[in-house]
């Protein structure tokens, strides 16, 4: 005789027709609950207006015209004028100091990424003998401070007669950026495809034809931040443009600042004006290649 049991009511389940509760949602992975969105929100605004702020003080300063004012800021409210930034265009060399700036900023630009663009281009391509000691040979220039650099590249500059002229300081700035623009250089090449290299052989093109034709295109970012970091060391460096500068009026902006200061017993109102004057080149020179800085930073640090 067999005998049978009911199943209790766990196990028969929910009554006929009874909808069971659906399952609560969770968050999909990446999504950010709104706390964390506000979090991040705030601490973004925050680190904004700590790095805008140097900016705006300067600025604010600049419009004071005292030289003292800067120790009584209040005060400026109720006096400012842009007489500051008058002086300075009309009684200073500036813009002698500006064209000598751009020459050399924008010579050192052109020079530079040229020289970094083929050098990375032909160590990401090329396997010749020593290419990794040559990288690293790029690498150790680096480590040199300018104060060692300074008695060697004079006497070299003074035998070949370029003191004192903007060849010769575009020189010395190219054997600073060039280094770090070829490895950056190189990290970008090895990130773009070799086939494309053999697709333009194919098509009957030389290597050189190759590399301006198909590869210096797609390398647009990374050479928008050798350019921004060549015309950035150019710009605002100072040492080496003093002792090989000697005419005043092919000073740079950076060098016209610094005799600009002793001239007038650092005034700070007027240091703080030609400041903001200095900033608007490179503000400028930033706005033209930004689109291309985020994409050329982080494109090198993978391959593939």
């Amino acid at each position: 005789m067999s005998t049978s049991t009911l199943p209790t009511a766990a196990e028969a389940g929910p009554p006929a027709g009874e909808r069971t509760a659906a399952p609560r949602k969770g968050r999909r992975r990446g999504e950010v609950s709104p706390l964390g969105r506000l979090t991040s929100h705030g601490i973004l605004i925050v680190a904004s207006l700590i790095a805008l702020f140097p900016v705006a003080w300067l600025v604010f300063l600049s419009l004071g015209p005292d030289k003292d004012d800067y120790l009584r800021p209040g005060g400026i409210w109720g006096k400012m004028t842009l007489d500051n930034y008058s002086f300075v265009l009309q009684n200073t060399n500036f813009f002698d100091w500006l064209k000598s700036s751009l020459i050399v900023s924008l010579g050192t630009t052109v020079i530079g990424v040229l020289v970094a663009a083929t050098t990375g281009y032909a160590v990401s391509r090329m396997r010749f003998p020593g290419y990794k000691k040559f990288m690293w040979v790029l690498l150790v220039t680096q480590m040199f401070p300018v104060a060692v650099l300074m008695v060697p590249m004079y006497q070299i500059l003074s035998d070949l007669q370029l003191i004192d002229t903007y060849f010769g300081l575009i020189l010395v700035y190219c054997s600073t950026a060039v280094p770090y623009c070829a490895w950056l250089m190189k990290g970008y090449f090895d990130t773009i495809p070799f086939e494309i290299d053999e697709a333009g052989r194919v098509d009957g093109l030389t290597p050189f034809g190759t590399f301006t034709r198909l590869i210096l295109p797609l390398a647009k970012p990374g050479l928008a931040v050798a350019a921004f970091y060549s015309f950035i060391t150019a710009f605002g460096e100072v040492a080496f443009a003093t002792t090989f500068m000697l005419d005043d009026k092919k000073y740079t902006l950076a060098v016209g600042l610094q005799s600009f200061v002793s001239e007038h017993d650092a005034q700070r109102n007027l240091m703080a004006a030609t400041a903001v004057l200095i900033a608007i080149p490179v503000s400028a020179f930033f706005y033209l290649v930004q689109k291309n800085l985020v994409a050329g930073l982080t494109a090198g640090g993978t391959k593939g």
